[in-house]
């Protein structure tokens, strides 16, 4: 198989691809639904709901590290079927209480909690898996196949939400969601063991080890840095989007998941659209679709009407999601594969596990300006942190270019070569121009 689809080769990723389109939209399902409840609780309160999203982050700020040590150090493949089953107990147990009218705010909150206790293991595991799957040559488009299919599962999972809680209400969707993480535990182990392109574990894997060999990497450092200003403030769509749709636009939960359907589907073509990329992206591409999603999300927060604000937001979803792969395949690709699980531990630690603060800060911003403020500050704040990245990449481009100089005058040896792995297929490697 060729073209954008070649991943879906190898038998081993097109199962998991499978069981994660089920699962991912289930989930998306249950945000929906999650956060329409919580509204509903509370009188469409956004602390109440930055408080919950808080709650179901925090975990990702504290233990995403330590999963993506026992990713190193274990069977990635057992560590996803034990967590995918464990969350769907939790919503099994969630569904339950709601169907039975007994929910209350705090359980919301408390499966929130547990369920950010499970993800902590499980994207860590989850994101360093696909290249045990495909290798590294297939790594960029598998990477940018499973944005894919988790934009797909985001514009499909929302606008079913709508219509199932219209009809049936939140319980069934958090009992379809129960049911949907089966699909990817039937996957995991259906999948063939001696097919992947396993590494020897590291049984004495130390999260400190991994953070050292990142700070020991410019090339690095940057992408992280700027993900985690942008992660923090302008990544907070499960909180400023039903905001937007309820309090700004006075919108029911079908039109609210049209809104969040348009987002989706900007972030699937995106998705689609990095699935051409067979190397490691430039620093600049990074930064530069940085700059592009921080404009949009600031247009997109003076939305003038609905149609308008699913315009701007199918937008700035395709400009976030481009952003995100290009990082993604900068980190993943320029790192050693004895710390990928580690590396990615801490790309997911900054990626979601800066949510929390994050929708403290955008709920306190909607409740005393209003929701659009949200989206505005974020999409500021972030356009910032790319002029800021842009200005350090150039500078340090620059210095690098005088100092290649100094050391070609004066007979010294040229810097070693990156890994095979990290620098992909001969003929497709590419100077780090952040080094």
């Amino acid at each position: 198989m060729t073209g954008p689809f070649r991943s879906l080769a190898v038998r081993n990723f097109r199962l998991f691809t499978a069981g994660q389109v089920v699962s991912v939209a289930g989930t998306w399902m249950m945000i929906v639904a999650q956060d329409w409840l919580v509204l509903a609780l509370t009188d469409d309160s956004a602390g109440a709901l930055g408080v919950v999203t808080a709650l179901q982050f925090t975990p990702l700020l504290l233990l995403t590290l330590f999963g993506g040590r026992l990713a190193d150090r274990h069977d990635k493949r057992m560590l996803l079927t034990v967590a995918n089953a464990i969350s769907a107990v939790l919503a099994l147990l969630l569904a339950a209480l709601v169907l039975g009218g007994e929910v209350r705010l705090w359980h919301i909150g408390l499966f929130a909690l547990a369920l950010g206790v499970v993800n902590a293991v499980e994207v860590p595991a989850r994101v360093s898996f696909v290249s045990e799957m495909v290798g590294a040559e297939l790594l960029p488009n598998a990477s940018a196949l499973s944005a894919a299919y988790f934009s797909t599962a985001r514009v499909v999972g929302p606008a079913l939400a709508g219509m199932m809680i219209a009809a049936l209400g939140t319980g069934w969707v958090m009992l379809l969601n129960a049911v949907s993480y089966l699909a990817t535990v039937v996957a995991l182990r259906m999948m063939r063991p001696q097919e992947l392109h396993r590494r020897a574990p590291e049984t004495r894997a130390r999260i400190v080890d991994g953070l050292r060999h990142v700070l020991a990497r410019p090339d690095l450092v940057l992408p992280l840095a700027l993900l985690a200003v942008v992660g923090l403030c302008g990544l907070n769509f499960q909180l400023t989007l039903p905001l937007l749709a309820k309090t700004v636009f006075g919108a029911d939960v079908d039109a609210f998941g049209l809104l969040t359907t348009a987002f989706a589907a900007g972030s699937l073509a995106a998705a689609l659209a990095t699935t051409a990329r067979r190397h490691r992206p430039s620093g600049r591409t990074v930064v530069v679709s940085a700059l592009l999603f921080g404009a949009l999300e600031t247009v997109a927060g003076w939305s003038p009407g609905f149609v308008a604000a699913m315009v701007l937001l199918a937008l700035t979803g395709f400009a976030s999601i481009y952003f995100v792969q290009a990082a993604n395949h900068r980190i993943q690709l320029g790192s050693d594969p004895r710390y990928r699980g580690r590396v990615m531990a801490l790309y997911a630690l900054i990626v979601q596990g800066s949510t929390p603060l994050g929708a403290l800060g955008t709920g306190w911003l909607a409740e005393r300006f209003g929701a659009r403020s949200g989206l505005v500050v974020g999409g500021l704040v972030s356009l910032a942190a790319a002029i800021a990245a842009l200005l350090v990449e150039r500078a340090t481009a620059r210095g690098a270019g005088v100092e290649a100089g100094r050391t070609g005058a004066a007979g010294a040896a040229p810097p070693p070569p990156e890994s095979p792995e990290a620098a992909g297929p001969p003929g497709t490697r590419e100077r780090d121009r952040t080094l």
